[in-house]
């Protein structure tokens, strides 16, 4: 998998608002064209300024594994609220390039549209590699929302000056929600019902669960 857009990662701080601002408007929110047999979760561990990258795409049938990859190199972006794709997607776009299957979905650990320019983590990367993709948090960046009902499925709406960014999601009787929201190329309706259909016993859907696992094991 490479990606349909490139833009160097070379820049400032400001330069990566401007940037974030710019692509935003590609971003595309619609319900998915084709049935999905696939989704990789992909998740990103930190550590000492070294960064580790694991994929795991899954059968959205029995959630088998289908494949998984993982991939190490050095930070290029430092750490900054709000410009965390700027810090992962160096680290994403390589093992990406070593996948042998093409998801149909991308499910990443962190924001989509629920962020303060609307265009996170699952913006950045769905619009670079014009796939559907999107976030499922376990923390909240930004939006208010009513505390959501008790058992598995309960969803309500996020929402930031009036505009509905995400969807916060229980997962699990009794455990602290997710928070969903769109990345490119997908409804949110779509992103809550596959958050839900491919999470077990666990709070966080099994693939961005077992990505987690995976890239903390190297």
């Amino acid at each position: 998998m490479n990606p349909y857009i490139e833009h160097t990662w070379d820049l400032t701080p400001k330069e990566a608002i401007a940037l974030q601002r710019k692509l935003s408007d590609r971003v595309v929110e619609s319900p998915l064209r084709r049935p999905v047999h696939s989704v990789a979760g992909i998740d990103v561990s930190v550590r000492n300024e070294r960064v580790r990258t694991a994929i795991v795409v899954l059968n959205t049938k029995d959630l088998s594994v289908i494949e998984e990859i993982t991939w190490e190199g050095s930070t290029v972006f430092p750490y900054i609220p709000g410009l965390l794709s700027f810090r992962e997607i160096p680290a994403i776009l390589p093992a990406l390039a070593e996948l042998k299957t093409r998801p149909d979905v991308l499910m990443l650990d962190g924001q989509g549209r629920a962020h303060p320019r609307r265009f996170g983590l699952a913006c950045h990367l769905g619009v670079l590699m014009d796939i559907p993709a999107f976030g499922v948090a376990k923390t909240r960046l930004i939006g208010t929302f009513v505390e959501p009902g008790f058992n598995k499925g309960a969803v309500v709406a996020l929402e930031d000056r009036g505009e509905r960014i995400g969807s916060v999601v229980r997962t699990r009787k009794g455990v602290k929600p997710v928070y969903v929201s769109v990345g490119h190329r997908i409804s949110l309706p779509y992103a809550v019902d596959l958050t839900l259909a491919t999470t077990t016993q666990y709070k966080i859907p099994e693939p961005t669960r077992l990505a987690h696992h995976l890239s903390k094991k190297l």
